[in-house]
C-alpha cells in the first residue's frame, strides 16, 4: 500500500474518532439547536451513529454506540496501519 495514502486515511479515522468522542462530550452539555460546531459534528458522526443504533438493543439511558463506532474505526486504524507496513 502507498504510505502517503495510507496516512491520509489514517488522519481521517483519527479525525472521524475524535469527532464521535467530541460528539458524545456535547450530549453531556445543553447546546444550542444553532450551533454551527454542533450540527457539523451531527452531519458527520450521524451516519456512523444511526445504524449501529438500530442495530444495538435499547439499553435505557446509556448509549453504546458511541463505543461501538469508535471500537470499529480504532480497528480500521489497526488494519490500515498493518496493510502500510506490510
Amino acid at each position: 500500500m502507498n504510505e502517503q495514502i495510507a496516512t491520509l486515511f489514517l488522519i481521517f479515522l483519527y479525525l472521524l474518532i475524535a469527532a464521535v468522542i467530541c460528539r458524545a462530550l456535547l450530549s453531556w452539555f445543553p447546546v444550542s439547536q444553532n450551533n454551527q460546531f454542533a450540527r457539523f459534528l451531527y452531519q458527520v458522526t450521524e451516519p456512523l451513529l444511526d445504524p449501529v443504533r438500530r442495530i444495538l438493543p435499547r439499553t435505557g439511558f446509556i448509549d453504546f454506540s458511541t463505543l461501538v463506532v469508535i471500537i470499529v474505526l480504532y480497528l480500521m486504524v489497526e488494519a490500515v496501519q498493518r496493510a502500510a507496513n506490510a
